[in-house]
């Protein structure tokens, strides 16, 4: 079956649903974006795409760092309308009752009730049409240790973590592979040796 083609659009689906905090403690905002995603490793940089007339734009453009925390089925309501209101009108911290925690590198507040905090001082601003890109390098990552496994390391399965895709939000799923397992040689089992 042939597959139906389409104008030209952004359909690169699912991606995060996060909710950006600029400022300081005293005087912060919440930006949700789903414009956002990792670009190298060593130094590790990540990008967020933001319209230059939203309110936080000027906010991160002066300061030059902001935090990405990452969202769950819990803050799914508290994404979504912290998108479409603005903080030049409301404190999105009142309003969603959502908690400022301290950052460890960077004045913007992290959110508490978020499962990963990514604390981001901005290297570069792109301006590529309806939206500028905040290019930045990954300063620190604060994990709430209530979604580490025994090892110590983040459990994704745990959080419930959103994402967006074509208008919605969504959970994800389950775990169906890890990096590398469709060539990782596999134990014969032994019923057939």
């Amino acid at each position: 079956m042939a597959k139906k083609e389409w104008k030209a659009g952004n359909f690169i689906y699912p991606i995060p649903a996060v909710l950006v905090s600029c400022g300081t403690m005293e005087k912060a905002n919440i930006l949700t974006v789903a414009w956002t995603g990792i670009i190298n490793t060593n130094p590790p940089m990540c990008y967020i795409s933001v319209r230059p007339e939203r309110y936080s734009y000027e906010i991160i453009k002066k300061q030059k760092e902001f935090v990405i925390n990452l969202t769950n089925e819990k803050l799914a309501y508290a994404t979504d309308w912290c998108g479409v209101k603005s903080g030049a009108k409301v404190d999105k911290f009142k309003e969603m009752h959502l908690t400022k925690q301290k950052a460890n590198h960077v004045q913007c507040p992290l959110i508490e009730e978020s499962p990963v905090s990514i604390e981001c001082k901005v290297k570069e601003i792109r301006k590529h049409g309806s939206h500028h890109e905040f290019i930045a390098e990954i300063i620190c990552i604060d994990a709430d240790e209530q979604y580490m496994n025994e090892k110590g390391s983040f459990d994704i399965t745990k959080c419930h973590l959103i994402a967006y895709a074509n208008g919605g939000y969504f959970t994800l799923g389950k775990k169906i592979g890890s990096f590398g397992y469709s060539v990782r040689k596999k134990k014969k089992n032994r019923k057939n040796q």
